[in-house]
């Protein structure tokens, strides 16, 4: 029994060094994809642990061949965060998600649902003193289901995100 308490108190002790310096953030991200230039960022700590759920509900507008479309998509990821140094605030993070997009155009050659998959990987920093955290992170995304004819398939969307923690 003694073992057991013991090693369930190191389990404790090291879950505590990830432990992440806010639980709740929104903010906005901005992003280099076609299918969220910008979007409304969501992020959530799980059990106070160092993986995080991150969910965008993002836009776009453009022109293509001379006709405008917008974009709406929503994505979610998967995200393991790790510190970097003795930087409080400042950790690394990888993981994984997936995207659902759909492009609105009276041009048939942009318009249609799609549905992506990407790896993640960046930096999340929460400033000490105040209610605030800045990302970047990079998403190359695999279309795996092509509904926009002007999607090639790959785009390797990177981000930066501002959010107010709670």
């Amino acid at each position: 029994m003694k073992k057991i308490t013991l090693a369930f108190l190191a389990v404790l002790f090291a879950a505590s060094a990830f432990a992440q310096d806010y639980k709740n953030s929104i903010g906005i991200r901005l992003g280099s994809g076609y299918y969220d230039v910008a979007a409304v960022a969501f992020k959530t700590f799980l059990n106070g642990g160092p993986g995080a759920l991150e969910f965008d509900l993002g836009f776009d507008t453009d022109k293509f061949g001379g006709d405008n479309f917008t974009n709406l998509s929503f994505s979610g990821a998967y995200q393991h965060h790790f510190p970097i140094g003795d930087i409080q605030g400042f950790k690394w993070f990888v993981g994984g998600g997936a995207v659902l997009s759909n492009t609105f155009a009276d041009y048939d050659e942009v318009k249609g649902f799609n549905v992506g998959i990407f790896p993640t990987g960046g930096v999340d920093y929460k400033l000490k003193n105040a209610p605030f955290a800045f990302s970047a992170d990079i998403r190359p995304t695999i279309h795996i289901v092509n509904g926009a004819g002007y999607y090639n398939g790959f785009y390797a969307n990177g981000g930066l995100t501002a959010r107010y923690t709670f």
